[in-house]
């Protein structure tokens, strides 16, 4: 999959721009807080529906603007496409693709996927299990649309259960209707979490040896869930917690409480990673899903580099760069903030690509 072109208007600092993208790799140079970033953002809205930062979409708007319009044209599967979002202060957003309206947003997930690695990636490693099963869902999400429909299943009966829990119900029969769909998209959920652990597990370990180039570390993934227990059911988690629950008015068990153990030697890596290899640790976790979303999805995921040279000696910056730009990987977008630094890593890469420097919301090409 490719993108050719992408348009904005009014998107955060991006008052209007226009940019025809290379092939494999598109390089965005500029300082801090200049839209490099904004426009990774935007690429990823495109893909998602929503921002990789996960703030309010009103935040998107352009300040002192009512609305912001954000169009790829894409290649995909070998068929021009063209995707157009429109953002508004006052009505809610919209996405059409091929100038026809999605009636639901979420059916568009994973028809053009994408990976974006970023500095915020550190939060998978340091920050509460919310941020790793959030990372979960999005992946499988793009490969499994029918996990994703178990998912809105799945919380929109979460939240009828917490609702009962607060005003104070003790009927078990009305229990009992909402803790059927918990059980049943529960159960699927949790099956399909715990199987692409398992795939991801080998992919992630060969990259991260493959960037670390070191043999003597081990990292790991581990899936908890309540429902690893032997003979465990959300009914039966459910049913035990049933009294604490309404005691505590939220419902205390279930697969919204999962997590990942993230280890390295044996060890917690939140707790005995260092700075270099907790970054080498995230970028690998994002290879390894792009490898997947490769396989699963039959699409080579667009791939956005976000500042990832920061806190990395430059030998494992080479060694990224010698993986990303081989034929496995496909079109790639990159922001920094050294054109020497990135000019040299290309220049030993030999690859085809494009530069953007970046000042205050303008794009402008640099010529090679």
């Amino acid at each position: 999959m490719l993108l050719k072109q992408l348009s904005l208007t009014n998107f955060k600092n991006i008052a209007d721009a226009g940019l025809e993208f290379s092939e494999k790799v598109n390089c965005f140079l500029g300082n801090n807080g200049m839209g490099k970033s904004n426009l990774l953002d935007a690429i990823y809205f495109l893909s998602f529906c929503k921002s990789f930062s996960r703030v309010n979409d009103r935040m998107l708007i352009r300040r002192g603007e009512d609305f912001a319009i954000v169009r790829g044209d894409y290649i995909r599967k070998g068929v021009d496409e063209e995707l157009m979002l429109g953002l508004s202060s006052s009505k809610r957003k919209t996405l059409k693709r091929g100038g026809k309206e999605y009636d639901r947003l979420s059916s568009h997930i994973g028809s053009f996927p994408l990976v974006m690695v970023a500095p915020q990636d550190i939060d998978l490693i340091r920050e509460s299990g919310e941020e790793r099963r959030h990372w979960m869902d999005v992946v499988i999400s793009q490969s499994d649309a029918v996990y994703l429909d178990n998912l809105i299943r799945y919380t929109r009966a979460l939240e009828q259960r917490n609702r009962l829990l607060r005003e104070g119900c003790v009927d078990p029969n009305i229990y009992g209707a909402v803790e059927i769909m918990l059980d049943m998209s529960g159960s699927y959920i949790h099956d399909v979490r715990a199987a692409w652990i398992e795939k991801l597990s080998v992919i992630f370990d060969r990259y991260y040896t493959a960037i670390a180039g070191v043999s003597g570390e081990h990292v790991s993934l581990a899936y908890q869930s309540q429902l690893n227990r032997e003979n465990a059911s959300m009914q039966t988690l459910l049913d035990e917690a049933r009294r604490h629950d309404e005691i505590v008015k939220h419902t205390s068990v279930g697969i919204h409480r999962d997590d990942i153990d993230m280890q390295l030697d044996g060890m917690p890596m939140r707790r005995t990673g260092s700075q270099g290899q907790c970054k080498t640790f995230t970028i690998a976790l994002r290879m390894a899903q792009y490898e997947f979303l490769h396989s699963s999805t039959g699409m080579r995921p667009l791939l956005l580099l976000d500042d990832i040279f920061d806190k990395l000696d430059a030998t494992r910056v080479e060694r990224i760069m010698e993986l990303v730009t081989d034929d496995s990987f496909g079109q790639i977008f990159i922001t920094d903030t050294n054109r020497t630094h990135l000019d040299e890593i290309m220049s030993r890469t030999g690859g085809d690509y494009r530069l953007w420097n970046v000042e205050n919301g303008c794009f402008t090409p640099i010529h090679q």
